[in-house]
């Protein structure tokens, strides 16, 4: 009986101290890591959507909470003297996982600029095309955020990239998130800008 509590008493100790390490090493990488994706795939990403924006869209972002957490706002003023923003969503079902994609949308007509694919783990030489094939990732370009963005087979206007229909059919969904997500958020949106 000694032993088996001696036991008990060794686990719960090597537990507790796991997890207060777990946490504390969670804590310690939390904000390098969302630096290195900032700087890594999202500000990339931005820089290509806005090539000449008149501000840095990087530095002037900000949080907007959603329910499922937080994301990051991209602010840019465009040449024209239009505002527009851009910001991340996930495809669900990629073939290797979720799919990342950045919108950047027009905020006085609703009319995406453009887009690009921020991460996947899709199968070389097939999905993970979706990064690197304008053709595909144009498509979504000067379409409006009430139209229906998903996939020719499902009665929508975008073609599927030949070979990689699951990874665009993740795209398309991610896309269809940022339209949900843009509908909701666009009054706090505004605020924040003005």
């Amino acid at each position: 009986m000694r032993e088996m509590i001696s036991m008990i008493v060794v686990l719960t100790v090597l537990t507790s101290v796991s997890g207060f390490l777990l946490s504390t090493v969670q804590s310690v990488t939390k904000e390098p890591i969302e630096i290195a994706i900032l700087n890594i795939v999202q500000a990339p990403a931005i820089k290509e959507i806005f090539p000449e924006a008149e501000n840095d869209p990087i530095a002037e972002r900000f949080p907007i909470e959603t329910e499922n957490g937080p994301i990051k706002i991209f602010p840019a003023k465009l040449a024209d003297g239009n505002t527009a923003i851009a910001f991340e969503t996930k495809g669900k079902g990629g073939y290797g996982g979720d799919v990342g994609f950045m919108v950047g949308i027009n905020l006085e007509n609703d009319q995406i600029i453009a887009t690009r694919v921020t991460t996947h783990s899709e199968t070389p030489g097939f999905g993970a095309r979706a990064k690197d094939d304008p053709e595909f990732v144009s498509q979504f370009a000067e379409k409006s955020m009430s139209d229906n963005l998903g996939l020719k087979s499902s009665g929508g206007s975008i073609d599927a990239m030949s070979g990689a229909t699951v990874t665009s059919m993740a795209i398309t969904l991610a896309v269809k998130e940022a339209q949900r997500l843009y509908k909701q958020l666009k009054p706090e949106i505004l605020k924040q800008i003005k």
